[in-house]
C-alpha cells in the first residue's frame, strides 16, 4: 500500500502562489507516475498535472503557463507550484500515484491522498 499526504492549502488572495507538497510512504517502490486532480464544489473531480518517473509532465489548459508539477524523488515528494491563482482555481486539490506509466490508465487503480483545500479570495 502507499500512503499520501497532501498539505500547503489555505486562503490566499487572487493573483497569489502556494505550494502543494504531497509526500509518499509505504510501497513507495511501486509508484510511477504521480499528479494532482482538484474538485470544485458541484463539479467532477479533474485531471490537472501529472509527472512521470522519468519526469515528463503533461497540464490541464487551465493550469498550463501558472502552475508547475515537480518531484523530488529523494523526498517521495511531488509539489503543485500554482502561481497567478484565479478564483476559479479553488477547489480541494488531491495528490495521485499510480503504478502505471501515467496517471489515469485504464485498470490500472490510482492511490489518492486526503486532500487540501484552496481557497482563492477575488
Amino acid at each position: 500500500q502507499v500512503q499520501l499526504v497532501e498539505s500547503g492549502g489555505g486562503l490566499v488572495q487572487a493573483g497569489g502562489s502556494l505550494r502543494l507538497p504531497c509526500v509518499a510512504s509505504g510501497s513507495i517502490f511501486s509508484i510511477n507516475a504521480m499528479g494532482w486532480y482538484r474538485q470544485a464544489p458541484g463539479k467532477q473531480r479533474e485531471l490537472g498535472a501529472t509527472i512521470t518517473s522519468g519526469g515528463t509532465t503533461t497540464y490541464a489548459d487551465s493550469m498550463k503557463g501558472r502552475f508547475t508539477i515537480s518531484r523530488d524523488n529523494a523526498k517521495n515528494t511531488v509539489y503543485l507550484q500554482m502561481n497567478s491563482l484565479k478564483p476559479e482555481d479553488a477547489a480541494v486539490y488531491y495528490c495521485a500515484a499510480s503504478p502505471g506509466p501515467r496517471i489515469g490508465v485504464p485498470g490500472i487503480r490510482n492511490y489518492w491522498g486526503q486532500g487540501t483545500q484552496v481557497t482563492v479570495s477575488s
